[in-house]
């Protein structure tokens, strides 16, 4: 897909701002993707120093020029950074549809963030990006996210065997997708 970047601002819930990702969110990047027990279902080793957090940043950024995804930074009532949420990748060509990702500082998991955010998201995608269907991949054994996703009308269409290398080694991928109503 090219043009226009899909979301040039940021969205909003009852308690949660989500502002696309930025330089000035380079530190609470950093202390949160340093943590190995956030990155552990992820396909991203600990970051160890800002490069890391630049790279992550300037990724995202790069998918919002180019308008083949975006990248939130999400932020409490009070400015504390809590996690992150978007689009990896949109597809527009032959299809409709975004993979959604997400990531909660530890800290935070299992209050409430992804349940209030993850709809606001998915609202985006499907009115606002016109999406037909949008996918999530998720790691076997991140019950957690499993358990999001069902709630909010997901279903587990696959597995996707040896999908994907990181980390040394060939992981299994579930797909999941809803589908626009």
């Amino acid at each position: 897909m090219t043009g226009p970047p899909p979301s040039a601002g940021g969205l909003a819930t009852a308690n949660y701002r989500l502002r696309p990702l930025a330089r000035g969110d380079r530190d609470d990047l950093l202390a949160h993707l340093s943590d190995a027990r956030t990155v552990e279902h992820m396909d991203i080793e600990p970051l160890t120093d800002l490069d890391g957090a630049d790279a992550i940043i300037a990724w995202a950024m790069g998918l919002a020029t180019s308008g083949d995804g975006v990248r939130w930074a999400i932020r409490d009532g009070d400015g504390r950074f809590v996690g992150t949420a978007g689009f990896n990748a949109l597809v527009r060509e032959r299809g409709s549809r975004g993979e959604v990702a997400y990531d909660v500082v530890r800290t935070r998991r299992r209050q409430g963030v992804m349940a209030e955010v993850l709809p606001a998201v998915l609202e985006h995608g499907f009115k606002t990006l016109g999406l037909h269907r949008i996918e999530a991949m998720v790691t076997p054994g991140n019950t957690p996210s499993v358990a999001l996703l069902e709630r909010h009308g997901f279903v587990r269409e696959a597995v996707l065997r040896d999908h994907a290398f990181w980390k040394g080694r060939y992981w299994d991928r579930w797909l999941y997708a809803r589908l626009a109503k």
